[in-house]
């Protein structure tokens, strides 16, 4: 860090130039994470790899297919009722889901999202969590 002379007003004070400014003007940059766009998203890239067309899902769903579109498109907020009915639809849990959404977000927000289970966290639930269950195939590894 170093400082800089700044004047404000005739006022000369002294300002820590460096890291901190940076930091401040990429927060500044980053673009506002709207969650039901993620949603949207990650709904519309399930439906599409699994080959399915609006139509059929909708159906499934027991959703209107105009409305469907609206929730791929990031243009209405789903409930968590109409939300699992999807997922329900699509044969894919609600939580793979949401953690798919969760990990877009994070990477959007320049958080590293960690490939394993955090120390701390599994020393604290280790005995309660059932990490050997399997992410459907394709689910968390298509394109962002």
């Amino acid at each position: 860090m170093v400082k800089q002379p700044v004047s404000v007003n005739g006022v000369v004070r002294w300002k820590d130039v460096g890291l901190a400014d940076q930091t401040q003007s990429e927060q500044k940059e980053r673009k506002m994470v709207v969650l039901r766009h993620e949603i949207g998203d990650v709904l519309r890239d399930v439906r599409q790899r699994q080959g399915r067309t609006l139509r059929e899902v909708s159906h499934s769903a027991r959703v209107s297919l105009g409305y469907l579109s609206e929730v791929e498109r990031g243009q209405k907020e789903a409930s968590s009722e109409l939300l699992s009915s999807i997922c329900t639809a699509l044969d894919v849990p609600l939580s793979h889901m949401l953690r798919e959404v969760s990990d877009r977000v994070a990477v959007a927000e320049g958080v590293a999202v960690p490939d394993t289970v955090p120390q701390e966290f599994s020393q604290r639930y280790g005995r309660d969590l059932d990490l050997t269950g399997d992410f459907p195939q394709g689910m968390l590894s298509g394109a962002r």
